[in-house]
């Protein structure tokens, strides 16, 4: 009984060390817990930069592991929380010379986070389309794919 008390009480103390939310972008439940801490650790860290507009910071986010299906999405939705924040003309900065296959995988990564994601924190999937929420980004990435 007392393994297993000192069992539980480690993996609350492990979990507890993970952050849901950086600087208000939110980081969605299935990434979230399916994260190990030391990669939550660098998500926060990317999160950050990326929030200051660093271009690698923003290029690893992009690419951060996250094992597919739902953790995509909330990827997604981590990525144009960043974009409302910084902005689109910043974003579109910082990722306007990267190569076709990595401006791809940007695109299908906003476009899943504008539709799946929260982005006005209403408690409602959003259903928005990249052409309407950031028509410059939408041109740049077109023109590259």
């Amino acid at each position: 009984m007392v393994k297993k008390i000192v069992f539980i009480f480690l993996i609350l103390t492990i979990i507890s060390c993970k952050k849901e939310k950086v600087d208000g972008i939110i980081i969605g439940d299935t990434l979230f817990v399916h994260q190990s801490v030391s990669e939550n650790r660098k998500m926060v860290n990317l999160i950050n930069k990326a929030l200051k507009k660093d271009k690698n910071a923003i290029v690893n986010l992009t690419e951060f592991p996250n094992g597919g299906a739902a953790s995509s999405y909330d990827l997604g939705f981590v990525i144009t929380q960043i974009i409302y924040r910084i902005g689109e003309e910043n974003f579109s900065k910082t990722i306007i010379d990267l190569p076709t296959k990595k401006l791809g995988n940007i695109e299908g990564l906003i476009a899943v986070g504008l539709e799946y994601g929260d982005n006005d924190y209403d408690g409602k999937i959003d259903n928005r389309r990249i052409e309407q929420e950031f028509p410059k980004l939408h041109r740049i990435l077109s023109k590259k794919n």
